[in-house]
């Protein structure tokens, strides 16, 4: 029998003078002083799995805060979240009032097992989950989840199977892993490698979430895309928003002229908009 999720080891995120000056200027002084990070190593499906967790500073068993789990892109160490930048993109949402809790999946930066881009590596999130309950200033009964790139892809699996959410923040988000994705030249080589010897499309028609609209929940779901995302095309984004519409799931496509794949050049609106999701549904 697995071992149920639990976290092993918590430790706080200990930044450098200029790291934390960085931090000040990027992300606002509020981050800095009244927000903590933590790397985590916790357990899913028996395997040690590392991820974060942020939340605000001042914490009593009195107050209790929404809970938003964020996916990350990438595969393996590519796309892993370092320190630095847990701090300062997680802190930033934990001082709007939440917790934060987010996996860098099983098979990278120092977490057991195999990463299987929406395999059994759902588990780390769905495993989040129950794991909060430890966490006495978490309100489990309130969740929001994000996900960025393959992040998307990986929260559109969590919503299907799990559907306690509230409200979804997409940006980038791979919902046709079919279609082109920049970095991965020779798809179906790639993913033959990452899924082994089982039938090619049928895994990806699983992670298609434009082919299971109909199983995921009708919740708010605020869609961020950049019109120049040279990694996953804007088209992802309009198609899905296109299903949508036609299943009436409630949504906000917002389409920004010039934008990259990480929304560099617009990090101030994609932060005001994403407080604006928050402070909406999660209450």
């Amino acid at each position: 029998m697995k071992s149920k999720p639990k976290i092993l080891k918590r430790e706080k995120i200990i930044l450098t003078a200029s790291q934390e000056k960085m931090i000040k200027s990027g992300w606002g002084n509020d981050v800095l002083e009244n927000t903590e990070v933590e790397k985590i190593t916790y357990l899913s499906d028996g395997l040690k799995i590392k991820g974060y967790i942020a939340y605000p500073k001042k914490t009593n068993n009195a107050k209790k805060y929404p809970c938003i789990i964020w996916n990350r892109g990438g595969y393996r160490n590519n796309g892993a979240i370092d320190q630095f930048t847990a701090k300062g993109m997680f802190g930033k949402i934990a001082s709007w009032g939440y917790v934060v809790l987010a996996s860098q999946y099983r098979g990278s930066i120092g977490s057991e097992g195999v990463d299987q881009i929406g395999g059994e590596d759902l588990n780390d999130i769905l495993n989040l989950i129950p794991l909060a309950e430890s966490l006495p200033f978490a309100n489990t009964n309130i969740w929001g989840i994000e996900g960025w790139s393959r992040g998307g892809l990986m929260s559109f699996l969590t919503l299907k199977e799990k559907p306690v959410f509230k409200c979804a923040v997409l940006s980038g988000a791979v919902s046709d892993p079919a279609s082109k994705i920049d970095g991965i030249p020779d798809k179906d080589n790639f993913y033959k490698k990452v899924w082994g010897g089982k039938n090619l499309n049928e895994e990806i028609k699983k992670r298609t979430a434009i082919n299971f609209i109909d199983k995921l929940p009708k919740i708010p779901y605020l869609i961020l895309h950049g019109a120049a995302d040279e990694a996953v095309s804007v088209c992802q984004s309009l198609r899905l928003a296109e299903k949508f519409s036609e299943k009436n799931i409630p949504f906000r496509l917002v389409v920004f002229e010039d934008g990259d794949h990480f929304l560099k050049s617009y990090k101030k609106e994609v932060e005001e908009l994403k407080k604006m999701w928050y402070a909406k549904y999660l209450k």
